[in-house]
């Protein structure tokens, strides 16, 4: 692997501000007090999922996280009782993308927490302006649904 996948911590979490995305707006990937607010929420409603820190020559290029989805009332009724994975912060630092270590990332976090915590549909939001990301999505099996949540767009992986 050209990469190491490192399980966020509460201790760790800090490195996520070495991720350069300058060129990433907020409305598309929250940034860092945002994913310590969802590690928080995780661990007081003990969801199951990874959240993790990509490393590269130990320096933090990235973080994702797929974890339990929690129905919200904003989510598409066809949710409400299913069992589902939301994937949240996942970011690449601007400096190594378009080298396929995204792509691996995301197919390696998947295959953990399919072995760990059992396989379902998993869910994301990608806001309308980004279509970069709509087309990366895409290429690895998710398709757009028709629902939107302010300006994201949900997007759904079946099994």
């Amino acid at each position: 692997m050209d990469y190491e996948l490192v399980e966020i911590t509460f201790d760790n979490v800090e490195k996520a501000y070495e991720i350069d995305r300058s060129d990433i707006p907020e409305a598309f990937v929250d940034g860092v007090p945002n994913l310590i607010e969802n590690l928080e929420y995780g661990r007081d409603h003990k969801c199951i999922g990874h959240a993790f820190l990509i490393n590269k020559d130990e320096r933090t290029i990235g973080t994702i996280l797929l974890g339990e989805g929690i129905f919200w009332d904003t989510d598409p009724l066809d949710l409400k009782d299913r069992d589902f994975y939301r994937l949240v912060f996942f970011v690449l630092d601007k400096n190594y993308r378009s080298r396929g270590i995204g792509a691996k990332v995301l197919e390696e976090t998947v295959k953990r927490v399919y072995q760990d915590f059992g396989e379902c549909p998993i869910v994301l939001g990608v806001h309308k302006d980004n279509k970069d990301a709509a087309r990366f999505y895409e290429r690895h099996g998710f398709k757009k649904t028709d629902f939107m949540e302010g300006n994201d767009y949900y997007y759904i992986r079946e099994l």
